[in-house]
């Protein structure tokens, strides 16, 4: 059996491949990220209390940064995974945009204009299903993504039966 995937390693993709990692391997650091971002919000929100309290609102300098820094915290906490995308796109090597990745009984093959790249399916270390992609997470940094909509050689439900076969691990839905 033979499955095929053509993936283009575009925002949507790099967004699905941080948020998978993001769930899984990095998801204690994760956590402890958005629990001190959010009580730092927290915390500007109190000490900026006490400013409603008179009569009239002074916006001052010191409330305005409070509340700037406030809102680039939420920004980053609620928009980690698109912002971890970009930071990955930005960083890809040229000719890595995008990919066909070919699965078979032994391994898989990816190539790309840079090369062809040989994997066993021992070196996966999780595997993640999200909204039409496939995620095969290595380390808390480095992770594949397949695009299910552009799958040849059968259904995504199929290659789900067929990885948890040769990875022995099984799929988390993201």
């Amino acid at each position: 059996m033979e499955f095929v995937f053509e993936t283009d390693y575009d925002q949507r993709a790099l967004t699905a491949m941080a948020r998978a990692l993001r769930k899984t391997l990095r998801r204690r650091s994760s956590l402890i990220a958005h629990f001190f971002g959010l009580l730092i919000v927290a915390l500007a929100v109190i000490l900026t209390i006490p400013a409603f309290n008179n009569e009239e609102f002074v916006l001052t300098v010191n409330i305005f940064v409070t509340w700037l820094a406030a809102i680039v915290i939420l920004v980053v906490v609620f928009g980690e995974d698109s912002i971890n995308g970009y930071i990955a796109r930005r960083r890809m090597i040229m000719g890595m945009e995008s990919s066909r990745t070919v699965f078979t009984d032994e391994g898989y093959r990816s190539e790309t204009e840079v090369g062809t790249t040989e994997w066993k399916y021992e070196r996966i270390d999780m595997i993640a299903d999200t909204r039409g992609y496939f995620v095969f997470l290595f380390d808390k940094s480095h992770a594949q993504v397949y695009d299910q909509s552009r799958l040849t050689g059968g259904t995504p439900a199929e290659f789900r039966r067929f990885i948890i076969e040769k990875t022995g691990k099984s799929v988390q839905n993201i």
